[in-house]
């Protein structure tokens, strides 16, 4: 059986790129709720799926090092339903998993690149930090502690549908209920010691007439009709590439599209729209970001309103929104295949 590697298993199981910590952290980027599916597998090592792949980080002073595990040898193709057949299938499927194998140098490229997307490495945070620091006092104080903290750029289904999942709820519940929907929705990928890694379920997979009562019976509550009907909308009016397509729309058009899903409110469609779809004019508020704004920008237009309103959402969302501009991400030729 696979077993998690760690950088001292052997220089040659691994690749890395520059990336000085200064200018990402794994620890404060994988655990702060952009994503919920990495978790930290030995110390310093982050083990996720991204990509449709299942990866292990981790990162010294100046590198960001990488390993990439092989996928077990899929049996036909299609949507994983996790129906009888196929939870067999994959059972058998899981004593063929291969052990890590060294990448050939055009793999190694395409995944580089994969991560640079990811992690928008292509943004320069110590010059953003200055510039934003110069301008704004609070910001200099927090960023002197929190360097290193970068967005995502995430798969917009997947960030999609594990947003709709964060509804009265917190980061380690929200995580097992994405592990819980990836497992039984998810393609499989890989096992590594006794974990089993899924692929995020298709929009397909989502909108299945029989997955509301699969996930109430996991556990998901009213956010199961949600999941399901949001993607059963997604593929009735606009097709599976339409979450794709966002990115390419103005930020007020993608947010509003967004918000005609079932489950979707402006704070998920606004982190949406920050964290998968190239809109970094985007600034989700909640009760925590409005206690900021009144504490350190005096930001006290709310008239004594109890719940975030649309028009809350606008006035806040203009008081922390400096006019820096981060620049949007350049795709790479190599990372437009990837989901």
């Amino acid at each position: 059986m696979a077993t998690h590697v760690v950088l001292t298993s052997g220089a040659k199981m691994w690749r890395s790129l520059p990336c000085p910590s200064s200018e990402l952290r794994l620890d404060l980027t994988l655990a702060c709720g952009q994503s919920f599916r990495w978790r930290e597998t030995a110390e310093r090592h982050w083990t996720g799926v991204m990509g449709g792949r299942v990866w292990t980080l981790t990162q010294t002073d100046d590198q960001l090092w990488y390993h990439v595990y092989a996928n077990q040898k899929k049996q036909g193709g299609g949507d994983h339903k996790g129906t009888t057949a196929s939870v067999q299938e994959e059972n058998r499927a899981e004593e063929r998993f291969e052990a890590p194998a060294v990448m050939d140098e055009k793999q190694s490229t395409m995944e580089t690149e994969m991560l640079r997307d990811y992690f928008q490495l292509h943004v320069k945070m110590e010059d953003l930090y200055k510039q934003w620091g110069a301008a704004d006092s609070h910001f200099k104080k927090t960023a002197d502690v929190f360097t290193g903290v970068r967005m995502l750029r995430q798969d917009p289904t997947e960030c999609l549908f594990s947003f709709i999942c964060t509804s009265n709820n917190h980061i380690s519940r929200i995580q097992g209920m994405v592990e819980r929907l990836c497992q039984a929705l998810g393609a499989p990928l890989c096992q590594l010691d006794q974990t089993s890694y899924h692929d995020f379920p298709t929009v397909t997979a989502l909108a299945d007439s029989s997955v509301e009562a699969r996930l109430r019976d996991l556990g998901f509550g009213y956010r199961a009709r949600y999941l399901q009907q949001s993607a059963k909308k997604i593929l009735d009016t606009h097709g599976s590439q339409w979450l794709e397509g966002l990115r390419r729309i103005p930020y007020l058009e993608a947010r509003e599209a967004l918000r005609t899903l079932p489950g979707v409110g402006t704070k998920v469609a606004d982190c949406v729209c920050l964290m998968s779809l190239d809109k970094p004019e985007a600034v989700p508020i909640d009760t925590h970001v409005w206690q900021i704004a009144k504490r350190d920008y005096k930001y006290a237009a709310d008239n004594g309103q109890k719940s975030l309103t649309d028009k809350l959402h606008r006035d806040i969302g203009v008081v922390l929104c400096r006019s820096q501009e981060v620049p949007r991400p350049q795709r790479n030729e190599a990372t437009k295949g990837r989901k």
